[in-house]
């Protein structure tokens, strides 16, 4: 990585871990197998779950805490709740799902480099 890139900006940005200039993603949440600046080896990286335990955490808190705030102060019907509040999960699950891999593979990539030169 270099010497100025943190692990949070790279990895947020959906940039390459090593040089902090290639493309981390081919697709959506599909991470490319070598870096196209670098030419570092990204087979090996696997975020496991950890995005998607960050993402149920942060997403979660957002709408109960939300949800319960209007229901306190406006006492919306359940109905309501619903239709405002099941949508407003699944876009912010949707949108935190690629910055929140990035960052997990680029974190690995600077605690754990070793890992990323053997290819799983």
């Amino acid at each position: 990585m270099s010497s100025t890139a943190s692990p949070w900006r790279v990895g947020l940005r959906g940039r390459c871990p090593a040089c902090g200039e290639g493309r981390l993603f081919g697709g959506f949440l599909g991470v490319v197998d070598r870096c196209a600046h670098c030419g570092v080896d990204l087979r090996a990286q696997d975020s496991g779950d950890g995005p998607v335990a960050f993402i149920t955490l942060i997403a979660g808190a957002v709408v109960v805490i939300a949800g319960l705030v209007v229901e306190v102060k406006y006492g919306w019907p359940v109905w309501l709740h619903m239709t405002v509040w099941l949508p407003l999960a699944a876009l912010l699950s949707i949108a935190l799902m690629r910055p929140l891999k990035g960052l997990t593979i680029a974190l690995q990539y600077e605690h754990r480099r070793s890992d990323f030169e053997q290819p799983g």
